[in-house]
């Protein structure tokens, strides 16, 4: 049996929690029209910014692709996932594990200039004060 993952042949798997913040995650996607029209009071997107491997196949965002995604969004603060924790010993990044997150950061201030970047390391979080509170 083989460990490698497999081509999937489904759409993507994303989603909007929305209480008193409106949080998208995108999973593992790429980008599509309709993202603009989740962007209505979004307050944070969870985008993923690579992979486990030295390339980023179809249907996934890179750092780039991703800041794209965020200006689609325009949430209130994007926040990188998916890199750094599970990396093949080949990726190109591999000496600096920040890499991918910091490119989507300086990508998203020429793409969606006006919203925040929090880079955390796996595990970390921020605390996420609703939009009214925010604006004060």
């Amino acid at each position: 049996m083989s460990w490698l993952p497999r081509k999937r042949t489904s759409g993507a798997v994303g989603f909007t929690l929305t209480g008193e913040r409106r949080i998208y995650f995108a999973g593992d996607t790429d980008l599509f029209d309709g993202m603009s029209e989740l962007s209505p009071g979004l307050d944070v997107a969870l985008l993923p910014v690579w992979g486990w491997g030295p390339k980023v196949g179809p249907g996934h965002l890179d750092p780039e692709r991703a800041a794209r995604a965020a200006g689609l969004l325009k949430p209130r603060l994007a926040i990188p996932v998916h890199w750094g924790t599970y990396a093949s010993p080949r990726v190109w990044w591999r000496d600096d594990p920040e890499l991918p997150a910091r490119d989507f950061e300086r990508h998203v201030a020429q793409h969606a200039p006006g919203v925040a970047v929090a880079i955390l390391a796996p595990g970390g979080s921020v605390p996420l004060r609703p939009a009214a509170a925010a604006a004060r």
